[in-house]
C-alpha cells in the first residue's frame, strides 16, 4: 500500500487526504506515511488546543502544495481529512513521493 491509498477525489474535483497529526512536535511538515492506517503523517509545533494545531496543519500543507488547504473532518482528533483545492490526485502523489522516503 502506497501513499496513493490516503488520497480520494471529490465530485467537485478537489482532493481529500487522510492524515494523522502529531501536535507539539519539535519539527513541522510531512514526516512519513503510516502504511498500517493508510494515513499521511504531519507534524506541527502548535499544541492541540483551540484549533491551533488545525491552523498549523493547514499552513504547513498549503505551503507544501502551494494550494488552499482546509480541514473537512476530525477537528478534535489527530486523525483528519483535509481538502486540497486546485490540484489533481496525480500531482499530489508526485509531490508526496518526492518528500517521503520509501
Amino acid at each position: 500500500m502506497g501513499v496513493e491509498s490516503c488520497i480520494q477525489n471529490t465530485l467537485s474535483g478537489d482532493v481529500i487526504i487522510d492524515i494523522e497529526v502529531q501536535p507539539g512536535s519539535s519539527r513541522q511538515g510531512i514526516v512519513g506515511f503510516n502504511q498500517w492506517r493508510g494515513k499521511l503523517q504531519v507534524a506541527v509545533k502548535a499544541e492541540a488546543e483551540k484549533g491551533k494545531a488545525n491552523h498549523a496543519v493547514c499552513n504547513v500543507l498549503s505551503k507544501i502544495f502551494s494550494s488552499p488547504v482546509t480541514v473537512v473532518s476530525g477537528n478534535t482528533s489527530r486523525s483528519k481529512k483535509i481538502q486540497i483545492e486546485g490540484l489533481r490526485a496525480n500531482e499530489i502523489i508526485s509531490i508526496l513521493e518526492g518528500l517521503i522516503e520509501s
